[in-house]
């Protein structure tokens, strides 16, 4: 397997006619059955005594669907299947290691792509020698083959192949992976999902190619830090006293949408029932929704940074933090919603390829220690912080990073936007940002719902999560 990085282009696509839009879905639906019967005969060999997934026999199946797949999809869906055990008995090993808490709840086997009764997970493979990008600038079009009986129904000529009209402009350049297409039923969207593995040389010069700004190691560099939250997804201090807090309750409003909508339908499954494609659909709902806006806020934390010329960021590591709290609401937000270790990593990820280096620090006394005085004595509830010694009031998540900052670069200056919501510290490009589904943009005072006079919850000093 090779060591180099591997980045995914994502692009939306649409058939070029109805033939192929026909032939397409016939494709799509067969790879879930024979998905389903790989993983039946690998959980039968993980539930049983002394079996080993390894050793459940599946090259049989390739005789049924090789005809609608084609032989080299059948091999590409069972080598997604095995990277999936893999990943599982991964996790599994971190869950049980006591000295590293990284995964604290129990990971599931993996499991079947929807079923007969409630309807299958549209998603197709096609391995990297087998499908052809065209990129022209008035129609880019992806074209892949399918199995002979396929061929046959829909009446393919010789060599043609279905053909997809994509949207959407590669981000990244470098050798092409396997392909996957993934329907959305609920969107009535076909995603394209494209990764490509890059020589290391160029991993930084095209992730720059993205950004506006670029590091000018000729002049002075500064240093940041990260406070990490569920509240909200970032809140960043850099040396000079810059701000950038980037709320996240709306979303995770939304997210607990989706969250009631998923117990709805889970309240109505039959007894002997524990899920259904249509809970799983809204589940991928929910997760798309959370990744696109917390993606979204660190790569424009990444243009902010290279803006002020940083080059070195740390970030609070909750290792020790998280745990299960009272407050079902906080259990939510810190095990479901915020999924710390993946938000971390793609700030280590995102940040580490426009040249910026990414350190984890200790946070457990961040947010439990004024900035100012040191004094442990502080109230906060929600965003509100206040030290009960000197009578410092904060932002919370602000005066967080401003600790983990200068317990690493010593005393620093009072940040400007320490008090933003108050709106005469903050600075006048925008130290606040909220999303609008799309982008973040600049928060707008006595617009915003996250005042310090309404906190959405309140936690403990020493547990609360940001």
């Amino acid at each position: 397997m090779s060591d180099r990085p591997q980045r995914t282009n994502t692009y939306t696509a649409t058939p070029v006619n109805d033939r192929y839009r026909e032939c397409l879905f016939d494709w799509l639906a067969a790879h879930a059955p024979l998905w389903n019967q790989i993983t039946y005969r690998r959980r039968q060999q993980y539930f049983g005594e002394d079996g080993d997934v390894w050793d459940a026999e599946y090259t049989d199946l390739y005789e049924q669907y090789a005809p609608l797949l084609g032989k080299a999809t059948c091999q590409q869906i069972a080598r997604k299947n095995s990277e999936a055990w893999r990943s599982h008995f991964e996790l599994l090993s971190l869950y049980r290691e006591e000295s590293d808490r990284a995964v604290t709840e129990k990971p599931s086997p993996p499991g079947y792509w929807g079923n007969r009764d409630d309807g299958y997970e549209l998603h197709g493979i096609v391995r990297n020698d087998l499908y052809t990008f065209d990129w022209n600038k008035d129609k880019s079009t992806v074209e892949f083959g399918v199995g002979d009986v396929l061929e046959d129904r829909y009446d393919f000529a010789y060599n043609e192949r279905v053909t997809l009209e994509v949207r959407g402009d590669p981000q990244w350049r470098g050798d092409d992976s396997r392909l996957e297409l993934i329907y959305d039923e609920h969107t009535d969207t076909l995603r394209v999902q494209h990764p490509v593995r890059i020589q290391s040389d160029d991993v930084q010069e095209q992730r720059q190619d993205a950004f506006t700004h670029t590091l000018d190691p000729e002049n002075t560099t500064q240093s940041a830090a990260i406070d990490v939250g569920a509240n909200n997804t970032l809140a960043v201090v850099t040396e000079n006293g810059d701000t950038a807090v980037y709320h996240a309750r709306p979303e995770f409003d939304r997210f607990q949408q989706h969250s009631e909508r998923i117990a709805t339908l889970q309240s109505e499954l039959p007894d002997d029932q524990y899920t259904s494609n249509q809970i799983h659909r809204v589940y991928e709902h929910r997760t798309r929704q959370r990744n696109h806006s917390r993606d979204a806020a660190v790569k424009h934390a990444a243009e902010w940074l290279l803006g002020r010329n940083v080059d070195t960021v740390y970030v609070g590591d909750l290792t020790d933090v998280l745990s299960t709290h009272w407050s079902a609401e906080v259990n939510e937000k810190t095990h479901a919603f915020w999924s710390h270790r993946q938000l971390v990593d793609r700030i280590t990820l995102t940040l580490g390829d426009v040249g910026i280096t990414v350190t984890e620090t200790g946070e457990c006394e961040s947010s439990s220690q004024c900035p100012a005085c040191g004094n442990v004595g502080v109230t906060r509830s929600g965003d509100s912080f206040r030290c009960d010694a000197c009578g410092l009031e904060a932002h919370a998540d602000v005066a967080g990073a401003w600790n983990i900052l200068q317990s690493e670069v010593g005393p620093m200056a009072r940040p400007a936007g320490l008090s933003a919501e108050r709106g005469r510290d903050a600075p006048a490009d925008g130290a606040y940002w909220q999303w609008n589904d799309h982008e973040w943009t600049p928060a707008v005072f006595g617009e915003l719902s996250w005042s310090l006079d309404q906190p959405s919850v309140s936690e403990p000093a020493s547990s609360q999560p940001g």
